[in-house]
């Protein structure tokens, strides 16, 4: 039973009443629109009562562009590979880590600086899967990227408001 759970990326089941529910998902899953579109249903159940709307709304554009990115450009739609999804809420907000083993992510895409930080660009003058790979950058705080032994491993964090004690 709990292998199941963990297979659907749900928590595991608290064991006494005053102790806080986990802040941590992981979960696998094949790397298909189908299969990206549950995984961010899953990993969004998992936090977003834990969050403004607002946060809510830009962890789910933010993973979406990163998974689905991964499924178009990584595999070329094939939807034959697996990506691994790790999150885990802490002081400074949501830190995630995307793996997969697709091919590796042009080094522009992590490092591409827009001439003016201070304003957005306009749609036309970016090239192909520029706008949501602006929109992960101006998302995401400490997002890094490196490739080894034939696995892609993208890391970033979503800063969010404190969360209120429980206990």
């Amino acid at each position: 039973m709990l292998a199941d759970r963990k297979a659907r990326g749900q928590p595991r089941p608290e064991r006494g009443g005053d102790r806080p529910e986990a802040q941590i998902f992981h979960h696998s899953f094949a790397a298909d629109p189908l299969s990206v579109r549950k995984a961010l249903r899953a990993a969004l159940a998992r936090f977003t009562r834990n969050m403004t709307s607002d946060e809510a709304g830009t962890l789910e554009l933010l993973l979406a562009e990163v998974l689905n990115n991964i499924v178009e450009h990584g595999y070329g739609d094939s939807g034959k590979g697996m990506i691994t999804l790790s999150m885990v809420r802490d002081g400074r907000g949501l830190s995630c880590s995307v793996s997969d083993d697709g091919i590796e992510l042009p080094a522009d895409c992590i490092n591409r600086k827009i001439a003016t930080e201070t304003l957005r660009p306009h749609p036309d003058d970016l090239p192909e899967g520029g706008f949501g790979w602006f929109l992960i950058r101006d998302l995401a705080e400490d997002l890094g990227y490196h490739r080894v032994d034939g696995r892609n491993l993208l890391a970033f964090r979503l800063p969010l408001s404190p969360q209120p004690h429980q206990g």
